[in-house]
């Protein structure tokens, strides 16, 4: 039985204070800047000069992180609208790109039916440091035929548009083939656009006016990607996709790129025929060739994979440029690599005891890891 990305709480890890970069000759380390949250599951800044760090708790809170002490009132607390538990609860926050003049933030839950939930709030114009609990508006909600696989990141592009990773469904093995099925949200990346009152579409989104397949659909081909991320430079997109039996892969999609990426699933599990078990290299879903991993590993080093961020800070000169991933299960973390001729390579960097939930940045790009026991670390050198 694989393990779930978060249930249980399986392998939780030690509250070590540092631990050396094995990989990059003892260049960095992990130093733990705050501890003692419940379950936290993402980690994110507001771009708008107050050097917060917002911390997204499974349960239904977000705390506020601020020179290395939480604040004793939650920024937001939506207990009372999700049952949090396995694979469900507060999964995601993305702060607008234009936070600072309009105070407006999307969150990504699942409710009290289980179905998956994008509501956008407002901070109170009394004190920034809470959300209006009064603003919250319901954008979208996608029905979840499983407990498990919601994905639930959210996260903005460089184009201002607003991307919502969606699992499969859940279960094993996606039953329904909805990695495949273009007339469902489920197993897909989403593209949407918030800037005004209302939700609406893109018109530039690659599959709009075509029948039989949904518009908000960006990539489909997703098992239950858990956490992407832009690079702040380029604007490339990175996508880590949790497995299923065999293998953990990592997703890349230049900047250039127009959307209607396939990865894959469950016609194949990294590079490897899924199902069916064999032919799937011919198989070509709604005219589109369906896109491998830049890079894949099997289960015996690691079991469910956690993204993260290219390294764009200046704290630790070493890791400039490279996406910095982990593994929830084995603690293990990479750095992946892309030189000038688009070739990809990844190095392990290190071998840790920490249940890997997430990676996020702060205002200067510097990195955090996101620890399931409670722990939130920071990138030093």
């Amino acid at each position: 039985m694989r393990y779930s990305k978060m249930g249980l709480g399986v392998l939780i890890g030690c509250a070590l204070s540092s631990v050396a970069l094995s990989g990059l000759a003892g260049a960095a380390k992990l130093n733990r800047v705050a501890a003692g949250f419940q379950q936290p599951l993402g980690l994110a800044n507001a771009a708008d000069g107050s050097s917060r760090l917002f911390v997204v708790e499974q349960g239904g809170k977000i705390k506020i992180l601020q020179a290395g002490k939480v604040l004793p009132t939650p920024f937001l607390d939506i207990s009372s609208l999700t049952d949090a538990g396995g694979e469900r609860g507060l999964l995601g926050l993305a702060f607008d790109p234009k936070f600072k003049s309009n105070g407006r933030l999307f969150i990504n839950y699942t409710d009290k039916g289980g179905n998956t939930t994008i509501a956008r709030y407002s901070v109170s114009s009394a004190n920034k440091n809470v959300v209006d609990p009064k603003s919250a508006k319901v954008l979208l909600k996608i029905e979840q035929p499983y407990a498990n696989h919601n994905g639930g990141q959210l996260e903005f592009g460089p184009d201002g548009m607003l991307y919502v990773g969606m699992g499969d469904g859940g279960s094993g093995g996606d039953p329904e083939n909805y990695g495949q099925n273009m007339n469902s949200l489920l197993g897909k990346m989403l593209r949407l656009d918030v800037s005004s009152d209302t939700l609406s579409v893109p018109k530039n989104n690659p599959f709009v006016g075509k029948d039989g397949t949904k518009a908000e659909i960006w990539a489909s081909g997703l098992r239950n990607p858990w956490r992407f991320s832009f690079d702040r430079k380029t604007g490339d997109l990175w996508i880590a996709d949790v497995g299923q039996n065999k293998l953990e892969e990592i997703n890349f999609q230049a900047a250039s790129s127009k959307g209607g990426e396939n990865y894959g699933w469950r016609l194949k599990e990294g590079n490897s025929c899924f199902n069916p078990s064999r032919g799937c290299d011919a198989v070509r879903a709604n005219g589109v060739k369906l896109t491998d991993p830049v890079f894949q590993y099997p289960h015996n080093r690691g079991v469910s994979v956690t993204g993260g961020y290219v390294y764009r800070g200046s704290s630790v000169p070493e890791l400039a440029g490279q996406y910095v991933f982990g593994d929830f299960g084995s603690g293990v973390i990479w750095a992946t690599s892309r030189d000038g001729n688009g070739k990809f390579s990844t190095r392990e960097m290190m071998d840790t005891d920490y249940s890997i939930a997430a990676f996020g940045e702060d205002e200067a790009g510097e990195l955090y890891l996101v620890g399931y026991d409670g722990t939130i670390y920071k990138f030093a050198r």
